[in-house]
C-alpha cells in the first residue's frame, strides 16, 4: 500500500494517446495550472529557465506576431499571381496548362520542403531555417523581375514553394513550443489564417500594381525589410525535451492512484487523515503554493538568443533519423485522414487560384483589378473561419472536458467539423455552378468564394490540432507527414485541373468536387465514433516509435 506519496507505476496500457486531463475539476492535483483557474498546463513547463513555455506572455506574443507576418508574406509569394494568368498566356505565349504545371511545382516543393527543412530546423534551430527561407524568397522574387517566359515562372514557383514550406509545418511546431494545449487551436487557427489571408489579399493588391513585374519588386523590398526584423528580433524556440520531461499524464494518473489508495486506507482506519504525509496527498495543494519555484540554468542574454545556430537545446539525434521518422506514422488513421482533409482544402485553394482569372474575365468581363478584388470574399470568410476553427474549438473542447470529469478526448476537437462540411459543399456549388450559369456575381464571389474561405481557414486548425493531440509525442513527425500528404494532393490536383476542366467542363467538375468534399469532410463522423478505438489500437506502436532513437535504438 502506498501511503508516503511515492510513485505508483503506471503501465502504458492505461495510457491512451489523445486522452489527457485538461481540467483539474476537484482541484486536488499537485500540478501547474493556468493562473488561478482549474486548467492544467499541458505540457508542464520544465524548471529550466530557458524553456520557451516559461517566456513571458509579451515575449510569446511578439514571437508569434513575427511568425504570423512571415507566414502571411510567404503565402502572398506563392499565391498572388491569379489575376495575371490571362495576361501571361499572351505575353509568354503559353497555355493555362503550363501555368498549372508551374503552380503544381510550387505544391511539390512545398511538400519536399517540409521533409527536408523540418529535421534541419530541429538540428540547427528554427531561426536558422526561417532566415534561410527569407533569403530564398528574395532570390525567387528577384528572378521574377526579369522573367521572360513560362520556364522562369516554373523555377520561381519551385524556389518559392521550398521557401514557404515552413509555413505549412514548422510555424505550427514553433507555436506548440511556447503555447499550451488549451491555447493550441486558437494559435494554429491564426497561422492558418495567415496562409489564407496572404493567399487572398495578394491577388487583390497585385491587381492594382502597375504591372506584374512590380509585384516581384515589391516583394523583394518587403522580404529584405522582414529579414532585418527577423535577424534582430526573432528568437529561437527550439528546445528538445527528453522522454522523461513529457510525463504529465503519467504523473497525473500516479497522483490520482495514490490518492485513491490513501483515501481507501483512511476510510478503513489503517491510517489517520491527520498524518502530514497523508494530508499532502489528499489536500490537493498546488505545488506552486509551497513557495517560489526554483529554476535551473542561466538565462540567456540578447546576443546569445540571437545566435544563428541553436546547438545547445537542439536535437542530438542524427539528421537522417529525424528525416525518416514521419513515414513510420503512415498507419495512424488520424494522421492520414488529417492529411487528406487538409489536402482537400488545398484543392479548393488551387481551384480559386487557377480558375478565377479565366472565369471572371470570360463570363463576367471583369478587369484584372476587379478579378483581384474578388479575393476579398474568401479573405473575409477566412477571418470568420479562423474564429470558428480556433477560439470556438478551444472553448468547446474545454467545456466538453469539464463535463467529462476534466478529461479531454482528442475527438472533442472534431464536432465543429459538421459546420465546415456543410459550408464547404455549399461554397463549391455556389462558385462553380453560379459562375458557369452566369448567375449574379455575388453568388459566385460572396457566397462561393466566401464560404470556401471559411471552410479552408477553419478545417486546417481543426485537423492539425486533432492530429497533434492524438499523438502528442510525435507532433512534429505527424505534421510533416500530414502536410506531405496534403501537398501531394495539391500537386496532383493542380497538375490535372485544367485537363479535367477541359474534358468534363466546370459543371461536372463542380458536382464531383461537391461529392468529394462531403465524403472527405464527412469522414469526421468515423473518428467521432471510432477515433478513441483507433488510438487504443495504435498505442503500443505509438509508444514504441515515440522513443526518440527509433528505429535505430
Amino acid at each position: 500500500m502506498v501511503l508516503s506519496g511515492e510513485r505508483v507505476p503506471i503501465d502504458h496500457d492505461e495510457l491512451i494517446p489523445g486522452t489527457v486531463h485538461l481540467v483539474d475539476v476537484a482541484h486536488n492535483l499537485h500540478i501547474q495550472r493556468k493562473g488561478e483557474s482549474d486548467i492544467i498546463l499541458q505540457p508542464q513547463p520544465l524548471k529550466n529557465v530557458n524553456d520557451p513555455l516559461r517566456w513571458s506572455q509579451r515575449k510569446k506574443n511578439l514571437q508569434f506576431l513575427l511568425l504570423f507576418i512571415w507566414s502571411f508574406f510567404l503565402a502572398v509569394t506563392v499565391n498572388w499571381s491569379g489575376p495575371f494568368w490571362t495576361e501571361w498566356t499572351e505575353e509568354f505565349n503559353c497555355t493555362y496548362d503550363q501555368l498549372n504545371v508551374s503552380s503544381a511545382l510550387c505544391f511539390l516543393f512545398l511538400g519536399l520542403g517540409c521533409l527536408f527543412l523540418q529535421p534541419t530546423a530541429m538540428k540547427l534551430g528554427r531561426r536558422f531555417v526561417y532566415l534561410t527561407c527569407t533569403l530564398l524568397a528574395i532570390v525567387a522574387n528577384a528572378i521574377g523581375i526579369n522573367a521572360t517566359n513560362v520556364q522562369y515562372l516554373m523555377a520561381i514557383n519551385a524556389i518559392s514553394g521550398f521557401a514557404a514550406a515552413p509555413v505549412d509545418s514548422l510555424v505550427e511546431i514553433s507555436s506548440t513550443d511556447v503555447f499550451f494545449t488549451h491555447e493550441r487551436a486558437s494559435k494554429l487557427s491564426w497561422l492558418v489564417l495567415a496562409l489564407y489571408f496572404g493567399s487572398d489579399i495578394g491577388p487583390v493588391v497585385a491587381g492594382y500594381l502597375p504591372d506584374w513585374r512590380w509585384a516581384f519588386r515589391l516583394q523583394v523590398i518587403i522580404f529584405c525589410v522582414l529579414f532585418v526584423f527577423q535577424l534582430f528580433l526573432m528568437e529561437d524556440s527550439t528546445f528538445a525535451r527528453k522522454d522523461e520531461d513529457e510525463l504529465t499524464e503519467e504523473n497525473i494518473l500516479e497522483q490520482m492512484r495514490s490518492r485513491e489508495i490513501v483515501l481507501s486506507a483512511v476510510e478503513s482506519g489503517v491510517v489517520s487523515e491527520k498524518d502530514n504525509k497523508i494530508k499532502h496527498i489528499i489536500s490537493g495543494a498546488n505545488s506552486e503554493e509551497s513557495g517560489e519555484e526554483e529554476l535551473e540554468g542561466t538565462k540567456r542574454g540578447y546576443w546569445k538568443s540571437m545566435q544563428l545556430l541553436e546547438l545547445e537545446f537542439n536535437e542530438r539525434r542524427p539528421w537522417h533519423v529525424i528525416f525518416i521518422r514521419p513515414f513510420f506514422m503512415i498507419s495512424f488513421p488520424a494522421i492520414i485522414w488529417g492529411g487528406i482533409s487538409y489536402g482537400a482544402q488545398m484543392m479548393w485553394l488551387s481551384l480559386l487560384a487557377t480558375t478565377q482569372s479565366e472565369i471572371y474575365t470570360t463570363y463576367y468581363n471583369f478587369s484584372t483589378a476587379s478579378t483581384g478584388l474578388t479575393n476579398l470574399a474568401p479573405l473575409i470568410g477566412s477571418f470568420f473561419g479562423m474564429l470558428y476553427g480556433g477560439p470556438f474549438v478551444d472553448w468547446l473542447s474545454i467545456k466538453m472536458a469539464k463535463r467529462n470529469n476534466g478529461i479531454l478526448e482528442a475527438e472533442f476537437r472534431l464536432w465543429p467539423t459538421i459546420g465546415v462540411m456543410v459550408i464547404n459543399a455549399a461554397g463549391l456549388l455556389a462558385y462553380g455552378l453560379g459562375s458557369v450559369n452566369v448567375e449574379p456575381w455575388p453568388l459566385s464571389v460572396v457566397v462561393g468564394q466566401g464560404f470556401l474561405g471559411f471552410a479552408m481557414s477553419s478545417s486546417g486548425p481543426i485537423t492539425m490540432t486533432y492530429a497533434i493531440e492524438c499523438y502528442p509525442k510525435l507532433a512534429s513527425e505527424g505534421l510533416v507527414l500530414m502536410l506531405f500528404v496534403r501537398n501531394l494532393i495539391g500537386t496532383g490536383f493542380t497538375w490535372a485541373l485544367q485537363a479535367w476542366l477541359d474534358h468534363n467542363g466546370l459543371t461536372v467538375v463542380t458536382w464531383l468536387m461537391f461529392m468529394l468534399s462531403l465524403v472527405i469532410n464527412g469522414a469526421f463522423i468515423i473518428f467521432i465514433i471510432w477515433g478513441k478505438t483507433f488510438r487504443k489500437m495504435t498505442r503500443s506502436y505509438y509508444y514504441k516509435i515515440s522513443n526518440k532513437n527509433f528505429p535505430f535504438n
